[in-house]
């Protein structure tokens, strides 16, 4: 990261590498007893742009098991995913990753 304060600037290397060096993030669905499955793929294939195939695997992965990892990545990303889930009324978290 640089920053440039008037004329001067500053190299910050020890923040790049923390940034690069940190675990990534997943967008994390719950299951709920509210959302029909066709609306739930139907937000996934909008939010994330999936197939319909790949929408539907994930659907039924929250359906049975009660949870599915949609994404991973960077932080802020994540939480954007994060937030359109919730828009939709989805029972969305962020979590941190294990990969």
């Amino acid at each position: 990261m640089i920053l440039t304060m008037a004329t001067e600037t500053i190299e910050l290397p020890e923040l790049k590498e923390s940034i690069a060096t940190s675990p990534p993030w997943a967008v994390v669905v719950h299951n709920d007893p509210v959302n029909l499955m066709s609306y739930v793929s139907r937000v996934f294939r909008e939010v994330f742009g999936y197939s319909k195939q790949r929408a539907e695997k994930h659907m039924l992965e929250v359906h049975k098991k009660g949870r599915s990892i949609l994404w991973s990545g960077e932080r802020e990303r994540a939480e954007l995913y994060v937030q359109q889930l919730q828009s939709h009324l989805l029972l969305a978290k962020l979590e941190r990753s294990s990969e």
